[in-house]
């Protein structure tokens, strides 16, 4: 088999063998393709796409290009969640502590990020000591002690995925709907959860701009989940605008642990409740979404899914006593208002320009080796509908550097926009794909 005939039946229009596919992905992998017969291969699947059997063969072959995790040994049904990522999202900081309340365990890798904020990793490491440099025994006796564990992504789990990530990046070959769909899902199956709940964020402030193309994107990773015999549920939701209202690390897990106090924004706590009601259903823990739901509320009511939280921070090494005084997380020395310029309804919040001002402070980063400040953000004071006067706070910018605020508030002012007729909110859960009872 030749690489070179692989990349003609493509750029010609073919549909790849599973063969063929594999014999692509173990050479990559071991460095005996080089990166520009890869790169030809991915232009020409960016021209000429993949089909459903192809893009599950590409899906499983990354997949099993590493190590593939075995949860096993974990008592119950095994439930993840992933994010495609957007501006104050923090969900993953409440909803998990919710689910595992409920009876659901959770054993999650996850990443850092790169660029507006910090990944869950780094949000959670704003609790004094967090670790997540866990041995795989401590990963899974957490789980099965506290039903909660996080381990940071090992560079054994899809390492096929990652280096061709990589690649594409630099070959304009990111925007491929089967790319993308096997490169989330190769992790997703890596990683041995039996189930799985997908957020699939669209809006200006998401990967996905078009709600047709996130839809299309659920669609697609929800058949590969079934295919590969893994229950899966998509949520596609909005990013039109920041979710709830804090923008920066320490800031959502406040707003997080809020949330699990019944004080948090109402968008965030039904995103929570919606993807935790799928969550239920996926593990078998409700029979339909409205006993979801209200098993979700109880756990809230009662402080069990707060008291996880603290068990799990503590677990991992971290004060839980900040889970109860939030005044402990890391706090910044410049809290000030960031007034409205003029009088009017919100009509649009640029998500972007938010979250870039946000990484301005310090708060994400630009590259893997930038250092985050954990305390800095922004806390918006006003949303999409609401009307404000000239001159009241649109936000509460918390910084730690005088010019590194005046940049950030300049930046943040500069994704307003106002109207004096007043203006309606789109509806947040957009559309749910996949096997759910009502």
């Amino acid at each position: 088999m030749r690489m070179y005939d692989i990349i003609m039946k493509k750029r010609e229009g073919g549909a790849l063998s599973g063969e063929e596919i594999r014999f692509f992905v173990n050479g990559f992998t071991t460095g005996r393709i080089p990166d520009y017969q890869a790169s030809a291969l991915m232009m020409a699947i960016y021209f000429q796409g993949m089909d459903e059997r192809e893009t599950l063969e590409l899906t499983l072959a990354m997949a099993q290009s590493g190590e593939m995790l075995d949860l096993s040994a974990i008592r119950g049904i095994k439930v993840d969640k992933h994010s495609t990522g957007g501006v104050g999202d923090k969900t993953s900081l409440a909803l998990i502590p919710m689910v595992a309340a409920c009876g659901i365990p959770v054993a999650k890798m996850s990443g850092r990020g790169l660029g507006h904020t910090g990944g869950t990793i780094d949000k959670l490491e704003s609790f004094p000591g967090f670790r997540t440099d866990l041995t795989r025994e401590q990963f899974l006796r957490g789980v099965n002690e506290i039903g909660i564990a996080i381990m940071g992504q090992t560079a054994d789990l899809a390492p096929a995925d990652k280096k061709l990530y990589a690649l594409r990046d630099v070959t304009a070959t990111v925007d491929n709907m089967s790319l993308i769909a096997s490169s989330i899902m190769s992790k997703k199956l890596a990683a041995g959860a039996d189930a799985m709940v997908l957020d699939v964020k669209t809006g200006n402030g998401a990967f996905m701009k078009k709600e047709e193309d996130a839809q299309a994107l659920a669609l697609e990773m929800v058949e590969i989940g079934r295919q590969a015999g893994r229950r899966t549920i998509a949520v596609v939701s909005d990013m039109d605008q920041p979710l709830g209202r804090a923008v920066g690390n320490a800031l959502e897990v406040k707003e997080a642990i809020d949330t699990l106090d019944g004080k948090g924004p109402e968008d965030f706590r039904e995103l929570c409740l919606t993807l935790g009601s799928c969550m239920l259903l996926a593990g078998g823990k409700a029979e339909n979404v409205e006993e979801a739901r209200r098993l979700l509320c109880q756990v809230l009511a009662d402080g069990s899914a707060k008291r996880k939280l603290a068990r799990f921070v503590e677990n991992q090494g971290g004060d839980p006593s900040a889970v109860y005084d939030t005044s402990l997380l890391p706090a910044a020395s410049i809290v000030r208002p960031v007034p409205a310029p003029e009088s009017g309804y919100i009509a649009h919040i640029a998500c972007d320009e938010v979250g870039i001002a946000s990484l301005l402070l310090g708060g994400g980063r630009e590259t893997k080796d930038s250092v985050i400040d954990l305390s800095v953000g922004l806390v918006l004071n006003a949303r999409v509908g609401d009307y404000v006067h000239a001159g009241e706070p649109l936000a509460w910018l918390h910084a730690n550097d005088a010019g590194k605020a005046d940049q950030a508030q300049a930046r943040f002012l500069g994704a307003y926009e106002f109207s004096d007729a007043p203006v309606k909110c789109g509806p947040l859960i957009k559309r749910i794909i996949g096997e759910i009872h009502t």
